[in-house]
């Protein structure tokens, strides 16, 4: 069995001596692989978190650990190591889709959302509302979307969420629940501008369904790269 599609690499592990066991995701999920020398001179710039990649996969059976080679089509690490904000969002990204995402399940709005992520990860002002709305699409990709739909007009907007149902809630709807909901900010509705406190609220708001129903349910913790990128934009807004 062998496939050759793009591909972003999500995680790597050192293998032996010089190879490099590596996650990446493709429009045909997420495909774990033996990168031969990977971890070479010549050959670990390609595999870095956050490349994408034109790669090969082959195996004699498909249940087997496939060799994996690639070459390089955006240097997405590169990049972002230009700006530790950056960084960390490309950080954040894929370590989510390393652990949200079912084996060898194809998502390609998720691949495709996360490609555009990626290549935009050097744009200043670009990564995080990119970051947070891709969030919301892996979510509801795996079958835990909210629902921003609830109609709303004048004063009365959509400026909450439910945690319990993640269902949009209006001003007069909060009432004296307010306290207990998710703030939804209004560049998830629309392409308006976010500021700092936007996308510390849209970070919550992802992160708390993240750790209920795609982490928690598997009992496990929400990747702490994510959970880094949170605590720094939340410091950084109370430094404000």
């Amino acid at each position: 069995m062998e496939w050759q599609e793009p591909a972003i690499v999500l995680e790597t592990a050192a293998y032996g001596e010089g190879d490099l066991l590596v996650t990446v995701l493709t429009p045909l999920g997420a495909w774990r692989g033996l990168a031969k020398g990977g971890a070479s001179r010549r050959k670990v710039a390609i595999w870095q978190k956050g490349n994408l990649l034109s790669a090969r996969w082959v195996a004699r059976l498909a249940e087997q650990l496939g060799a994996l080679t690639g070459e390089l089509v955006h240097p997405g690490a590169a990049l972002a190591m230009q700006n530790a904000e950056h960084l960390a969002v490309l950080e954040a990204a894929c370590a989510l889709a390393a652990g949200a995402l079912p084996e060898r399940e194809p998502h390609p709005d998720v691949f495709a959302g996360l490609t555009r992520l990626l290549a935009g990860i050097d744009i200043l002002g670009f990564p995080l509302p990119a970051l947070v709305r891709w969030e919301v699409e892996l979510l509801r990709e795996l079958g835990f979307g909210l629902d921003f739909s609830t109609s709303a007009g004048g004063n009365d907007r959509l400026a909450y969420v439910s945690p319990r149902t993640g269902r949009a809630v209006t001003l007069s709807q909060a009432g004296e629940w307010v306290d207990r909901l998710l703030s939804l900010p209004e560049f998830l509705l629309d392409d308006t501008e976010p500021g700092l406190a936007d996308l510390v609220a849209g970070l919550r708001l992802t992160q708390h369904f993240l750790e209920r129903d795609v982490f928690g349910s598997r009992h496990r913790p929400l990747p702490t790269a994510r959970a880094r990128l949170y605590d720094l934009l939340s410091d950084r807004l109370a430094a404000q």
